[in-house]
């Protein structure tokens, strides 16, 4: 079934075209990967899924139904939750609490259920095989991973269909960053669609379904994982031509340099004829 499709979507930014004819479906219980340099449009793409812009030309189906979002709830209530880069935590605060940051459960008076709170907490991490020691410790105390996590496991409490992950392996090292990919698997084996933003084709290849790369605003790839090899997707993402032009510039540079360290070897004295 397909949560999500973008078809030819495009977004204007004045007289600076930020993304041009851009297409993307998304299905339930697959992972759909975004990949692209700076300034390839990843950031435009994700402010247009998650609500936060509209889309200048194109179309944007949830469930088959076209949409126009004029903000990030509107996303949010068809069940699209995004998970920035940043993370929108509060790192004094304890795990429980940020967990239910903005959605908090009451009971008589307007008090907090702290007790509700803690538990469904626990139990909604380790469905996601996280097993914390304790909840009430300050989320800053977390590894980025860990964090990370704790934001998907949150979003797909609330009702999420559609995980919308911004870089989340960006700041990572390679352990904590194979944690986050063991994450974004579960949450598609949940039947989550979800849309991985990175800039990492190795991150991407072993966890993703499709592949959409962007270079300038425009699609120059949309393939689905039978039909690229991850060698043929590096390639794509770093520029094939563009990496053996630099390749023969710099050995032309080097051959440049070995040749007058040798002449002023000579002139030296160092070396003989």
């Amino acid at each position: 079934m397909t949560l999500i499709r973008l078809d030819s979507v495009g977004k204007n930014y004045g007289n600076i075209i930020a993304l041009r004819g851009v297409s993307l479906d998304v299905a339930a219980g697959e992972v759909a990967c975004v990949l692209g340099d700076n300034g390839a449009g990843k950031s435009t793409l994700i402010k247009i899924v998650s609500g936060l812009h509209r889309h200048d030309s194109g179309t944007y189906e949830v469930e088959g139904r076209p949409v126009v979002f004029d903000s990030p709830r509107q996303a949010l209530d068809l069940g699209i939750a995004t998970v920035y880069q940043d993370l929108a935590v509060v790192p004094l605060m304890p795990v429980w609490r940020n967990f239910f940051l903005g959605s908090e459960k009451r009971k008589g008076f307007g008090r907090l259920d702290v007790h509700y709170m803690r538990r469904t907490t626990k139990s909604r991490l380790l469905e996601m095989g996280i097993d914390l020691r304790d909840v009430d410790q300050p989320i800053g105390t977390l590894s980025g991973g860990e964090r990370q996590c704790v934001a998907i496991a949150r979003a797909v409490h609330f009702g999420a269909k559609v995980l919308v992950l911004d870089e989340p392996t960006a700041a990572l090292g390679v352990k904590q960053a194979g944690v986050v990919l063991r994450y974004i698997v579960q949450a598609r084996e949940r039947g989550l669609g979800v849309i991985f933003i990175t800039h990492n084709p190795h991150h991407a290849y072993p966890v993703g379904d499709r592949f959409l790369v962007l270079k300038r605003g425009r699609s120059i790839a949309y393939r689905t994982k039978r039909d690229i090899t991850q060698q043929e997707l590096t390639a794509l993402m770093a520029g094939g031509e563009e990496l053996e032009l630099l390749a023969e510039e710099l050995e032309s540079v080097t051959s440049s340099a070995a040749s007058e360290l040798a002449q002023d070897a000579k002139r030296l004295g160092i070396t003989s004829d």
